[in-house]
């Protein structure tokens, strides 16, 4: 690969990058450490908490993200998918990064390839280390792509990995079954480092790894717990520290609260390095914000959108409890729009009592499913599914079925959210 390779724009770079490896995803840290060695990047002092998990792994980074910079630290954040913009992965102080800290990144990265390549998932992880190292934050948090043993953010050893959830996802990369997936997301845990499990009945594969590497193993449940008062508060237990009467996440959903003690016992377990103190975990609590996850919406026409990422079983249950604790006046109108290679029919299986009119939406992608496709889907699981088109054409056609008092529910994928988001704020 010719170094000195330089483009006009950042969507050139990011046109490049996509058509750089020939497979869209290549799970292995060979070819990622061999290119970040020749960057002449140093893994960083500051501490590194890394993040893992099928579901609930964007509330925890947000979380911390909001804690940590509420006691006065600089925090760097990288996230993946993106909704909109490719620029909200990489976060300084909550700001997403420049183009001119990205394309030098990008040519860094691209200068010590060699004779190797990157996917485009790889690419964009290298560049977000070589952002941090040049923006020195107190704290960095990562949030794993896909896995954890073979991901890309896996090539830096985190001083405390968490793993919020295990549940079926990726099967065709990260095996068939909780243990296959457990045991590649407990691939972050590391030699005498704090291990933050937040599920109170963890697959065996998660204890046995951390045995096994001899990590710092705390349990949800065990060693942390979380328990909801009836005064619209919570008490968070810990190995040293015990918060009572702290404040609601202001993430919505019944599962926020034991994302918020799974964020605080990884904070716990730093706290000799990262210190934040009561005022700072209300403050954080109270201001952690992010898109696409139960996202609530007024519409002027006297409706709701809910717009949530929810794309395999477990995420679409915790869609359906959230909707039963969230009542409408009305009904509930759904535009679903999924990724050919998803559980489709488990997905829609777990809505189907919680919605009362359907729009399929085409997907866009090479992993896109076609709202006919979708509607053949639903029919095999015995639900009725309006063809709708694009993802803002199935939005037209919901918000004219709906009256005052209902609410309209964008799910399913991340290429579905991102377009709804995106109208939503940029309305005809």
């Amino acid at each position: 690969m010719p170094t000195g390779l330089r483009f006009a724009s950042l969507d050139a770079w990011l046109t490049w990058q996509q058509s750089l490896h020939p497979q869209a995803i290549e799970l292995g840290l060979s070819r990622v450490t061999r290119v970040l060695e020749r960057t002449g990047w140093r893994r960083p002092g500051q501490p590194v908490i890394t993040v893992a998990g099928t579901n609930g792994k964007g509330s925890c980074v947000a979380m911390l993200d909001a804690i940590l910079r509420a006691a006065g630290h600089r925090v760097a954040t990288f996230t993946s998918p993106h909704l909109i913009d490719y620029r909200e992965r990489i976060r300084l102080d909550g700001r997403w990064v420049s183009d001119a800290s990205l394309v030098a990144a990008f040519e860094r990265t691209a200068d010590a390839l060699g004779d190797d390549t990157l996917t485009f998932f790889e690419f964009n992880t290298l560049a977000a280390l070589l952002v941090f190292e040049a923006f020195q934050p107190d704290v960095i948090v990562l949030e794993v792509g896909m896995g954890g043993r073979l991901d890309a953010v896996n090539v830096v050893d985190a001083d405390v990995a968490i793993v919020t959830s295990i549940s079926l996802d990726h099967v065709e990369w990260l095996g068939p079954d909780t243990e296959s997936i457990g045991r590649e997301k407990a691939g972050i845990f590391r030699a005498g480092r704090p291990a933050i499990c937040g599920m109170a009945t963890p697959p065996r594969s998660i204890v046995e790894t951390a045995q096994r590497v001899g990590a710092d193993l705390r349990l949800r449940g065990r060693d942390f717990d979380a328990r909801r008062r009836g005064d619209g508060r919570w008490d968070f237990r810990g190995v040293r520290d015990a918060w009572p009467r702290l404040p609601l996440p202001a993430l919505p959903g019944a599962t926020q609260i034991a994302n918020a003690a799974t964020v605080l016992a990884a904070l716990e377990s730093i706290a000799d390095r990262v210190r934040c103190d009561r005022a700072s975990i209300e403050r954080g609590l109270a201001s952690a914000s992010l898109d696409g996850r139960f996202q609530r919406w007024p519409d002027e026409s006297g409706f709701e959108w809910i717009l949530d990422v929810a794309h395999n079983p477990d995420s679409a249950r915790v869609l359906a409890t959230n909707l039963r604790e969230f009542p409408p006046r009305g009904r509930t109108l759904a535009v679903c729009g999924m990724l050919a290679d998803k559980d489709v029919a488990s997905v829609l299986g777990e809505l189907r009592a919680s919605i009362d009119r359907w729009f399929a939406a085409t997907t866009d992608g090479p992993r896109g499913l076609g709202d006919a496709g979708l509607v053949e889907h639903a029919r095999a699981s015995g639900i009725a599914m309006e063809r709708g088109g694009s993802i803002v054409e199935a939005m037209r056609l919901a918000s004219a079925a709906a009256s005052a008092g209902d609410r309209i529910v964008v799910f399913g994928s991340f290429h579905t959210v991102g377009p709804a988001l995106s109208r939503l704020r940029n309305p005809l």
